[in-house]
């Protein structure tokens, strides 16, 4: 026999070693928001995560919130500032929102998102402020147990906020000038 050659009856007595600890409820291990019930059930809490912010947006943090035990897929929505716009050079984007009203009408989308699709957890963050070119201004996060429901409730999220929510967009060109875009989506400039 060479030093190459294995001999299959060394192997003969199949070794069974757990694919991951087990988890104790309570313990840092166990997914947060989720309380063991049986050894194949997990019960958890569904979420609904909104946050307006003047700090750079993190895709990775955003879609770990929604990440779940129950779900096999995490569908994701980033907008970001791109450098054109009518032939001008955009520089950065300037968002202001009305955060009350703004606040309310996120969470009449998730809860419209829940009625029409069975997703586990929402995340609808959006910057305020500057926003320089290729950075995120908007990130919606969504998971449910297959596909088709966090892709179409992304979907149906984005558009939906950019017809409802109070947030302005000002962008900032590289020739010193400005202009506040109106979003032709929103339901009160379909008149003008």
């Amino acid at each position: 026999m060479s030093n190459l050659e294995i001999n299959s009856s060394s192997f003969s007595q199949e070794m069974k070693l757990p694919l991951s600890p087990p988890l104790v409820e309570g313990s840092a291990l166990e997914p947060r928001g989720c309380v063991r019930k049986d050894m194949n059930e997990i019960e958890e809490k569904s979420k609904d995560i909104i946050k307006f912010t003047a700090e750079k947006l993190s895709i990775d943090e955003v879609s770990q919130l929604v990440v779940s035990p129950l779900c096999g897929a995490v569908s994701l929505f980033v907008g970001t500032t791109r450098n054109n716009f009518e032939g001008k050079k955009v520089i950065s984007l300037e968002y202001e929102a009305y955060l009350p009203m703004a606040e309310n009408e996120i969470r009449k989308i998730c809860s419209d998102i829940r009625q029409k699709w069975p997703v586990r957890h929402i995340a609808v963050f959006h910057r305020l402020g500057l926003v320089p070119v290729s950075e995120a201004s908007i990130i919606i996060a969504v998971s449910s147990a297959h596909r088709a429901s966090s892709l179409e409730a992304v979907s149906y999220a984005i558009d939906t906020l950019k017809a409802k929510v109070p947030i302005w967009k000002k962008e900032m060109y590289e020739e010193s000038s400005s202009s506040w875009k109106r979003n032709k989506e929103c339901f009160w400039t379909a008149n003008d």
